[in-house]
């Protein structure tokens, strides 16, 4: 039996090979690339393809798509959140948000996530699979076409650990950046790690023009072990040396995430701390009031207390801003939708816009 192989997470040079390889003339894989690139859903839609071709490449290519199974619009900010379902039964997340630049979408680079961070609802669950660069792509494309709007910006901050599946995230940068599909540019490409330190060292190798986030939460070791598995395999100060080298061979800034919990990790010691082990890296710090999660007893912290945070980290020479919660009416979280529907039995309804 022929397995059919993932178009849409081939590049111009794999799909030429392919067509040479049949016979095909060179100008028909770039035709068939650009219809595939820009967001084509079947063969049977490619107008300037002959049906014998269209046929044949039907039988031996499939196209991934993302199907949408719950739909969620903010009422106060026109956040939107997806909960998609992919071609073998599995469902991702995704997010689109409305800034004056133009649109973001985050979304997920798994089903599911194996670091186990005790603030997310991703991980839950474990992991289940990689995403396909092909997955990736059709969360950016169905969020601009089933709002009729042009994706600006992305941010792989979903579902998903995405320097745990570096290939697949590192194919998906190369076709969402080529000119001759959605064309966003690497500087409007943001990537979210936990921490995974020889991830970011295979990064700093492409040098590419992207912002690197990470997901830092703690300036201590030991709280961030209790929140974060994954500091237990990179401490902060493994951590912070992968980022100053990767910062000494791209010239980055790199972005650090701070998720505000009360009690945790709001005090002064941890401000202080924070300024501390930051110094000498240029970086810009996101403070995020925490998401409650039912599976934790963690609350956001007071808005005096954020104020307070940011406040001193400004004054210690660390640029510091509190982030503005989007689509908090929705969940716009990603991993709490999809636990959501599952423990409803797949409900759809409730909620639906």
């Amino acid at each position: 039996m022929l397995i059919k192989k993932d178009i849409r997470s081939l590049n111009l040079a794999e799909i030429s090979e392919d067509f040479k390889n049949m016979g095909e003339p060179g100008f028909r894989a770039k035709q068939v690339y650009k219809w595939v690139a820009s967001g084509c859903e079947s063969f049977s839609d490619m107008s300037n393809i002959s049906k014998p071709l269209r046929e044949k490449l039907e039988e031996i290519y499939f196209i991934p798509t993302v199907k949408i199974v719950k739909k969620l619009t903010s009422k106060l900010d026109e956040t939107v959140k997806y909960l998609y379902e992919l071609h073998d039964g599995e469902r991702i997340e995704s997010v689109l948000m409305k800034y004056n630049h133009g649109y973001t979408v985050c979304i997920s680079t798994q089903v599911g996530c194996r670091m186990g961070c005790s603030f997310c609802a991703s991980g839950l669950g474990g992991l289940y699979r990689n995403l396909l660069p092909s997955e990736m792509l059709a969360q950016v494309m169905m969020a601009g076409k089933d709002n009729n709007i042009r994706v600006s910006n992305i941010v792989l901050m979903g579902m998903g650990e995405p320097l745990d599946n570096f290939d697949n995230v590192k194919k998906f940068l190369e076709l969402v950046s080529d000119s001759e599909g959605l064309g966003i540019g690497y500087r409007h490409i943001s990537l979210s790690t936990s921490g995974v330190v020889p991830g970011i060292y295979k990064l700093a190798e492409l040098n590419l023009p992207i912002t690197l986030s990470i997901s830092l939460h703690a300036p201590f070791d030991n709280i961030r072990s209790d929140m974060m598995k994954v500091n237990k395999r990179w401490n902060i100060e493994e951590l912070l040396k992968a980022c100053k080298d990767y910062q000494s061979v791209t010239g980055r800034r790199i972005s650090f995430e701070y998720a505000m919990i009360k009690g945790k990790n709001d005090t002064d010691a941890c401000a202080n701390q924070l300024a501390k082990i930051l110094r000498g890296i240029l970086c810009h710090v996101n403070l995020i009031p925490v998401n409650p999660v039912k599976e934790n007893t963690y609350e956001k912290s007071e808005r005096k207390a954020l104020e307070q945070f940011a406040s001193k980290l400004n004054g210690l020479g660390i640029n510091t801003t509190v982030r503005r919660t989007l689509g908090g009416d929705i969940d716009a979280s990603c991993g709490q939708l999809r636990r959501k529907f599952e423990e409803k039995g797949g409900d759809t309804n409730e909620h639906l816009q």
